[in-house]
């Protein structure tokens, strides 16, 4: 053994420690083993700095990116408030649904920024339906790491895998050349927990998501404005375009409430709708040029200051001046040079006019105004505090336009028209450009501590392979499986690849082990492909402990789950995917049977 391997294992041992003991952050641990390479002269300059300009790292930043912009245009909440509507009231019904659905969001989105989408969802409608989240949950959760192999580009780790493959000299995957496998992998899985979702735990959080939905209605009032794009549409389509949070509580024309007016009625431009809204709506309605906020429309000309008007929140303090006044009354816009533009009351009804509302201790207003007034209503002593609104803004105006780009992105990359990398970068470009998500928004969507690891572990692919490590390991790992079937190397793989994702990230692995599963192919005198994508495919849907996927940490508190959970649904269900996987893999890239017939063989 070479000083140069010798010095490649410890640094490899030391990475290992940083990233299972987690004393530093991935990233900074990823940083510290390419330095460490440097100094060390193992690897070059270039080569150690070439993960940050690879084809992983940008496709990873690009999706995050496309990922912002489906979300800020309200798709991936509009399609978590369909699932909660057709889920039903059994939990076999709600599985069966939200299992495929989450599956296919997380084959071009990340399955954490998924997981972590559906799991208020999930959780309001358990409650709703007197169901437990526990045995929801779980299989939502792996449902969005089994999406993730039905293209190569949603996991990092068949993004590196990839990269290996074409290090080789071997053409590289395709966007959907792992689909195959994908598509069986999601169908074996959903199977596997309807068959035996009784055993997953039944449990419940002890949180409760009740103020949460209160607090998500706000009562407004909307104005049509004139020229307005909804003029002469029926209500229903409004409604739909705001969401399901959205409740008429009066209609006014011509300055008199209306009661003869509905769903299917249209609207004209002047319509005051008195309603209770959402949040997100109400933070949304500046990127409609169609509605406008009633209080903002009559009285924004009183607002004055320097900055960019914002809507900001104030509670009504005990004692305040305020209390018993209607906003009518308090002639609010001229006194502070801000809007009331809604209300939330805890547990008391509210007056239809807002401008009739008599305030009561603990209201919270929501204000339209200029940061420069805002450190006067902060001082008075009406108010108990004064702080930034919770909406996010939804451009549900551009949902069709993100959409479009999505697919456009999607077809670009399947036909070959661009590299995979262009096509993604050249779609996270059109969705800043049409501004379905803001540039200060697309950086912040950027998950920098993913992209700086996989940059820092790609090098130690490369150290491996130059220094021989790899090649060696591959030689002893050879001694012992050299008389096997290429099946059941394919198994060792997946399952050494999945053993070791428990404790590192998936992307981490694959840099790790891909290495060996080439040099144990090239020993072999067979195809490279099958072997890296198994070790990818261990890497990514392996389920024995929650620490292995970051999706599973995040439902593990809401859950109530115990890390046995884990292990007594996940092995089981692993074992059966590894099965899966290598059989396909030997039938795509080996020429091996599709149906079964024995484990000998090719």
């Amino acid at each position: 053994m070479s000083w140069q391997q010798v010095a490649f294992l410890l640094i490899l041992a030391g990475t290992l420690y940083l990233f299972v003991s987690e004393r530093l952050r991935v990233d900074v641990t990823a940083m510290l083993s390419l330095l460490a390479l440097v100094v060390t002269g193992i690897l070059d300059s270039k080569q150690a700095l070439s993960g940050f300009a690879s084809e992983p790292a940008i496709i990873v930043a690009a999706v995050f990116i496309i990922s912002g912009g489906l979300a800020a245009t309200g798709i991936t909440e509009r399609i978590g408030q369909w699932i909660a509507r057709v889920g039903g009231h059994s939990e076999s019904r709600a599985i069966a649904v939200v299992m495929p659905v989450v599956a296919a969001l997380s084959s071009f989105t990340h399955h954490v920024m998924v997981t972590a989408m559906m799991l208020p969802i999930l959780s309001r409608f358990a409650r709703a339906r007197g169901l437990s989240v526990s045995r929801l949950l779980m299989p939502m959760s792996f449902a969005a790491s089994l999406g993730t192999t039905l293209t190569l580009v949603s996991a990092p780790a068949f993004l590196l895998a990839n990269n290996l493959i074409q290090r080789t000299g071997t053409e590289g995957l395709g966007i959907f050349s792992i689909t195959p496998i994908g598509i069986a992998l999601v169908l074996i899985g959903m199977v596997y927990m309807l068959l035996t979702h009784w055993l997953l735990p039944k449990r419940g959080s002890d949180s409760s998501d009740d103020e949460y939905l209160r607090l998500d209605r706000y009562r407004t009032e909307l104005l049509v404005v004139e020229g307005s794009r909804w003029s002469t549409r029926p209500l229903s389509d409004l409604r739909k375009a705001l969401g399901e949070k959205f409740r008429l509580v009066g209609w006014m024309r011509d300055g008199r409430l209306r009661k003869d007016l509905g769903e299917s009625s249209p609207l004209i431009s002047g319509d005051v709708l008195l309603v209770e809204a959402s949040a997100d709506t109400l933070a949304s309605l500046h990127d409609d040029p169609g509605l406008d906020l009633n209080a903002v429309a009559r009285f924004g000309s009183t607002v004055t200051g320097d900055g960019e008007a914002q809507l900001v929140q104030a509670v009504v303090a005990p004692g305040s001046e305020f209390i018993g006044h209607s906003v009518r009354e308090l002639d609010f816009s001229r006194r502070f040079h801000a809007v009331i533009a809604g209300l939330w009351r805890r547990d008391a009804t509210i007056a239809p006019r807002i401008a009739d509302a008599r305030l009561r201790e603990g209201d919270l207003l929501v204000l339209w105004g200029k940061p420069a007034r805002f450190a006067e209503l902060a001082a008075h002593h009406g108010f108990l505090m004064l702080v930034p609104f919770a909406g996010e803004a939804k451009r549900r105006i551009r949902a069709p336009i993100a959409l479009m780009v999505m697919g456009a992105t999607i077809l670009a990359a399947a036909t070959e028209w661009l590299p995979v990398p262009l096509a993604f970068l050249l779609g996270a470009v059109a969705m800043v450009a049409t501004r379905c998500v803001d540039i200060e928004q697309a950086y912040r969507e950027v998950d920098v501590r993913i992209f700086v690891m996989i940059a820092g572990v790609i090098p130690l692919g490369i150290a491996m392979e130059q220094t021989g490590t790899a090649a060696l390991l591959a030689q002893g790992l050879l001694q012992v499986v050299s008389q096997w079937s290429p099946l059941s190397i394919l198994l060792v793989m997946f399952a050494a690849a999945g053993l070791l994702s428990q404790v590192l990230s998936d992307a981490a692995t694959t840099v790790l082990l891909g290495p060996i599963a080439i040099s144990l192919a090239q020993s072999l005198g067979l195809p490279v492909t099958p072997f890296v994508v198994c070790t990818a495919l261990g890497a990514v849907v392996t389920f024995l402990i929650p620490i292995g996927h970051h999706g599973n940490l995040l439902i593990l508190g809401p859950g109530q789950y115990r890390f046995s959970d884990f292990i007594r649904i996940g092995l089981p269900l692993s074992i059966l995917l590894a099965l899966t996987s290598a059989w396909i893999a030997r039938w795509l890239w080996l020429g091996g049977p599709l149906m079964p017939g024995g484990f000998g063989g090719v």
